[in-house]
Parts: structure tokens; C-alpha cells; sequence
């Protein structure tokens, strides 16, 4: 009969973990910083790690970038699917995850940072914020809560607003995140058939204890 129980990782094993893991600590600090091309030598004294280690894990730095890129994608929707499980009104849900994410541009600076440097590319990601946002819309479009004739326009619009957001903030230091963010959720939702009074209403409601599941900082 097999074991079911996991085997322990071995040392070396743990080894070649934290090398990866420092090489793409590294990537994102270069592509929040916009310095795509860096050469693979910087990257790995950034990541103070050897030429060779590199490329035992990627062949090339485009392969670490995207490596990079979608790990911040994988850990914020993760997040978001984390703080929005609880919620079965899709309009809702969609308020509240386009809520948070206006609020982790000051969080998370630096995925914010890249997320904002990919963001044309991250609109049609199958990864992080995009799928979960479209999955949002046509399940609002289904319940009948948005009147919304194509979801993936509807999507590139609310895409497009809340990249807005994030440029605004990121040039706006001392502008109120929170209120902005709920600002903009507001607009987005009555653009998809909400009443004023309801989008308004959802975008006051509490949200969930950001605090209590914020990501671990890789930053």
C-alpha cells in the first residue's frame, strides 16, 4: 500500500527553491523599476546568486520576467478569491475585488507597479485579475444584476479604468485610495445597468479584513 504522506523536502531540494524564489525577488524589483533590459549578470548579483544557478532554473531572462510577472498574478487573485468567497451576489463580488485592488496599489507597491507596467497584456491574462473579472460579469449578466451585452468589452472598459486608477494614484501620493477606489467601483458599476442608488449603496458596504489575508511580502 502507498504512503499517502508527503516525503520531506530534501536540502537540496530546499536550496533550489530559494534560489528561485530570490531570483524572481529580483526580477520584480527590476521590472517595477521599468528596467527590462537589464542583463542576466545584474540580475543575479541582485539576486546574489551564481551565472549557473540561473540557468539551471530559466533559460532566459524573458522566461524569469514572465515567471516573475505571473507569480504577482497567481498570489492577487488568489487573494481576491480568498477575500471574496463568502459573497454570492456577483455584483458584489465584482465591487469588492475592484474595491481591494484599488486599495492594494499602496499596499503592494511593487506588483503594483508591475501589474501597471503589463497592464495592457494582463487584460487578456488567464492569470490574476482579468479571468476572475470577467467570470464576475457574465455570472452578474446570468443573475440579471448587469446589463451588459459583451463581457470581454465590458472587461477592457472596467480593465481600463482601474489601470487609470493606478496611474492616478501612483502620481497622486496624498489622494484618499480608498475613496477613490470606491469612486471609481461606483461609475463601473452603474456603466454595467446597476442603479445610482445600488451602486452606491454596494460600494459603502464593509470589506473584508484586508489586514487578516494580505499576501506575504516577496517584495
Amino acid at each position: 500500500m502507498t504512503d499517502p504522506s508527503p516525503q520531506p523536502v530534501s536540502r537540496l531540494e530546499r536550496r533550489k527553491q530559494r534560489t528561485r524564489a530570490a531570483l524572481i525577488k529580483a526580477a520584480k524589483s527590476f521590472i517595477a523599476a521599468g528596467k527590462l533590459n537589464v542583463p542576466v549578470l545584474e540580475i543575479t548579483q541582485a539576486a546574489d546568486v551564481g551565472m549557473g544557478s540561473f540557468y539551471n532554473h530559466f533559460e532566459s531572462k524573458e522566461q524569469l520576467f514572465d515567471a516573475a510577472v505571473a507569480e504577482v498574478l497567481d498570489a492577487h487573485g488568489a487573494l481576491l478569491d480568498s477575500l471574496t468567497s463568502s459573497l454570492e451576489d456577483p455584483a458584489e463580488t465584482f465591487a469588492c475585488s475592484f474595491r481591494l485592488t484599488g486599495r492594494l496599489f499602496r499596499r503592494r507597491p511593487t506588483e503594483s507597479q508591475i501589474m501597471l507596467a503589463n497592464g495592457i497584456a494582463l487584460l487578456s491574462s488567464d492569470l490574476g485579475l482579468a479571468p476572475r473579472a470577467l467570470r464576475d460579469i457574465e455570472a452578474g449578466v446570468r443573475a440579471g444584476r448587469f446589463t451588459v451585452e459583451d463581457p470581454e468589452l465590458a472587461l477592457s472598459v472596467a480593465g481600463g479604468a482601474l489601470l487609470g486608477l493606478g496611474n492616478l494614484l501612483r502620481n497622486q501620493p496624498d489622494r484618499d485610495d480608498g475613496a477613490a477606489a470606491d469612486a471609481v467601483t461606483e461609475d463601473v458599476l452603474r456603466l454595467f445597468g446597476l442603479p445610482a442608488d445600488e451602486a452606491r449603496e454596494i460600494c459603502r458596504r464593509p470589506l473584508p479584513d484586508l489586514e487578516s489575508f494580505e499576501l506575504q511580502d516577496s517584495a
